[in-house]
């Protein structure tokens, strides 16, 4: 069982609905929580609330998107937090679009937050890590990366590609002592589809952001290659979708998911 208090967890998305609850529960284990994102009063008070809750809060207002710059983020961590023990890729942009009509700026968009970012960001910070042979990567991946989510193709890809990475890396990374984790969501109650006022596909689970935050505390603490949410029935159904994928189109399609995705992207066209 790993530890988490006292180390240092660089967490991007820290504003986010699920961002906001994995520092709260970095906070309980007593850990330095660096918060990573664009806006700096959401920020500020994510960072109150850490220390409130037995935790160390540093915040840092900084576009990731802008991944020539990482560097200068790594740095400054460096300087007013020390070595980092953890990242945990978090950020994420989401749009809903038939693909035809997503337009190259939104492709890159997606690519860059949700997959090149933590990719350059874990780059910076891996040989610190290798050199102390100590640390941990945890990637805030989907099931939509399992399995493509019809209207939401950038996404699907983007996390699709925090998958394998990840699955590359901890390959890569068998001799140490460095850990990488994917953790898979699924749906939560902090998903766009809720902002939409939609109800989730029949079947679904929908979880709480705050076990979102469990899991990945069991990733770091339990040293787990993969967590998802939505438990066993939806690995088997997972790896059946990847055997047969026209019998994952069906199951898609009889759950309703290729509907509400269609209308979350005809509203988010028209808002």
């Amino acid at each position: 069982m790993t530890s988490i208090a006292g180390k240092t967890v660089l967490l991007t998305g820290a504003s986010g609905g699920i961002g906001a609850f994995i520092a709260r529960a970095l906070a309980k284990e007593q850990a330095t929580v660096v918060s990573v994102s664009r806006s700096q009063a959401i920020l500020e008070q994510i960072s109150a609330e850490v220390e409130a809750l037995g935790g160390k809060g540093i915040s840092i207002p900084f576009d990731i998107s802008k991944v020539e710059e990482l560097s200068i983020l790594v740095q400054q961590i460096n300087q007013l937090a020390g070595q980092i023990d953890i990242v945990i890729n978090n950020a994420a942009v989401e749009k809903y679009r038939p693909f035809q009509n997503y337009s190259l700026e939104d492709i890159y968009s997606i690519l860059t937050t949700n997959l090149i970012a933590g990719m350059e960001l874990t780059r910076l910070i891996l040989p610190s890590m290798i050199a102390r042979n100590s640390g941990h990567v945890v990637n805030i991946a989907s099931g939509s990366g399992k399995k493509g989510a019809p209207y939401n193709s950038i996404y699907s890809a983007s996390k699709a590609g925090l998958i394998m990475w990840a699955d590359a890396l901890r390959q890569e990374l068998a001799d140490t002592n460095v850990e990488i984790s994917v953790v898979c969501p699924g749906y939560t109650a902090a998903g766009m589809f809720v902002a939409f006022g939609q109800p989730a596909p029949s079947l679904a689970r929908v979880a709480q952001p705050n076990d979102v935050a469990i899991a990945v505390l069991k990733a770091i603490k339990e040293n787990q290659p993969e967590v998802m949410l939505d438990g066993v029935l939806t690995r088997l159904l997972f790896s059946n979708i990847q055997l047969f994928p026209k019998f994952g189109d069906a199951i898609y399609q009889w759950i309703g998911l290729r509907k509400l995705n269609k209308t979350c992207a005809e509203n988010q066209m028209r808002g």
